[in-house]
Parts: structure tokens; C-alpha cells; sequence
């Protein structure tokens, strides 16, 4: 039983290790849905500010547009994970979650395979050792949202999305605030750097295509197996025969 424990530890850990290390991958293009061609809608409100509560805390929604967008998620943050100190610094826990999206010429061409994405707290970034890839990507068709939300079952799917799927949300871009703090929104998807970001408070989100899930079925079954492994290694008979 060591001798297994011992085997299924090592192999589950490399798994483990290339699981990780490959990531989350992406559709190809001709697995893209059409409706992925169109630009972001986004159009002025008649929708008045409003308040929402969060885990006791009240936050001032201002909506500026109604927006909507369809697109391929090619990197994700969630606000709750453990590198994040920012949204608990500021209590805000109504950004549940940043979707980076791709569309357009972005997604039809193919470009993204050929580029790393990867988020921050509040940033994605596109990186590209090539310069004729970078040159063919366009920057005005990427956005990282700010995904606003106190609705359950919004915040749900928001936990489910992972990079790779293909996702169609409505809402508005707004601005929110509670106390001292306070966040805009971009308006435009031809702005860069800080600031550039759309707030959306969302009204409803759709995965209307999952992404290829063969790597996070790796990763998470090799997490069981090198945990057990790890159990199983302490509690086999012949280990203690063996230190005897």
C-alpha cells in the first residue's frame, strides 16, 4: 500500500503540476458563436440611481448606459480569492467578479490563441512576444468588466464562468459607491489604461458556450488523487512495519 500511496503521489503531483501550468484553454474561432461578431450595445438610460445592500453595507449605483455584450472570456478575476486584499481594504463586495471578454476581430481571427491574457485586481493584461501578433490585435475589442452584482443567482454564474466560455450579459455601466469610496466606469472602448475598465451592474449573464474543460477535469482529479495519496501514504500498515 506505501508503494502505491508513494507512486499515485509523485504521478498525481506531476499531473497536478501540468494541469496548472496549461492552464485554462480556449475554443477555436469556428467554435465562436456568430453573435460574438457584434460590437458591445451600449445606449443612454432611463434607469435612476438606486441602492443595493451587501453584507450590511449599502452602495449607491448611478447607471450611465444600459450596456450588453456578448464574448469570449479569456481571463478572469474573482474578488473574493486570497491575492485579493483590495475589495476587503475597501469593502467592496459588490464587484464580485472582473470578466475579460474578447469579440470582434479579436475572436474571429484566431489572434487570442496566439496571446497570454491574465488578470490583476483590477486589470487585464494582453501580452505578445511577437510584434506582427501584436500589431493584429486590437485593443478596442477587449474589455475588462467590473461585474456588479448583490443577486444570488447572478453571482452564481459569475463563480461558474471560467476562461474559455463564451458568456452574453445585459445591464448598465455605472458608477457605485459607498461612504468615501467611490468607481467610475469607462464609456468608450477605444480608452487604455487606468480608468479603462467598464463597471457594469449586471441585470442578467448567460454562459451560452462552456469552454474546453479537459484540463480543469485534470487538474481537479489529480488534486483527489495527491491528496489521498497524501492520506493514504500516513496511514498504510507497511510504513510503520518499514520504520520498526
Amino acid at each position: 500500500m506505501l508503494k502505491v500511496a508513494k507512486r499515485t503521489f509523485f504521478i498525481s503531483l506531476a499531473a497536478l503540476a501540468v494541469g496548472i501550468f496549461i492552464g485554462d484553454t480556449l475554443p477555436s474561432p469556428e467554435k465562436l458563436d456568430l453573435r460574438l461578431e457584434d460590437d458591445p450595445v451600449q445606449d443612454k438610460t432611463d434607469k435612476t440611481p438606486f441602492d443595493v445592500t451587501v453584507n450590511k453595507i449599502s452602495y449607491h449605483i448611478n447607471p450611465l448606459y444600459d450596456y450588453e455584450l456578448y464574448g469570449l472570456v479569456v481571463s478572469k478575476h474573482e474578488a473574493d480569492s486570497f491575492a485579493d486584499q483590495a475589495h476587503k481594504l475597501w469593502n467592496d463586495h459588490l464587484n464580485t467578479a472582473d470578466l475579460c471578454v474578447v469579440w470582434g476581430k479579436n475572436a474571429f481571427s484566431g489572434i487570442y490563441e496566439r496571446l497570454k491574457f491574465s488578470s490583476g485586481q483590477w486589470t487585464c493584461y494582453a501580452q505578445s512576444s511577437s510584434r506582427e501578433d501584436w500589431n493584429l490585435f486590437s485593443m478596442e475589442h477587449l474589455s475588462n468588466n467590473h461585474m456588479l452584482s448583490e443577486r444570488r443567482d447572478i453571482n452564481k454564474k459569475l463563480r461558474k464562468a471560467r476562461v474559455g466560455d463564451q458568456i452574453h450579459f445585459t445591464g448598465y455601466l455605472a458608477e457605485y459607491s459607498h461612504g468615501d469610496f467611490f468607481r467610475g466606469t469607462s464609456t468608450t472602448r477605444t480608452d487604455t489604461g487606468n480608468g479603462a475598465c467598464e463597471t457594469v451592474y449586471v441585470e442578467d449573464l448567460s454562459i451560452i458556450k462552456t469552454g474546453p474543460r479537459f484540463w480543469l477535469f485534470v487538474r481537479r482529479l489529480a488534486l483527489i488523487a495527491f491528496l489521498a495519496s497524501i492520506v493514504a501514504w500516513f496511514v498504510a500498515p507497511d510504513r510503520y512495519h518499514a520504520g520498526n
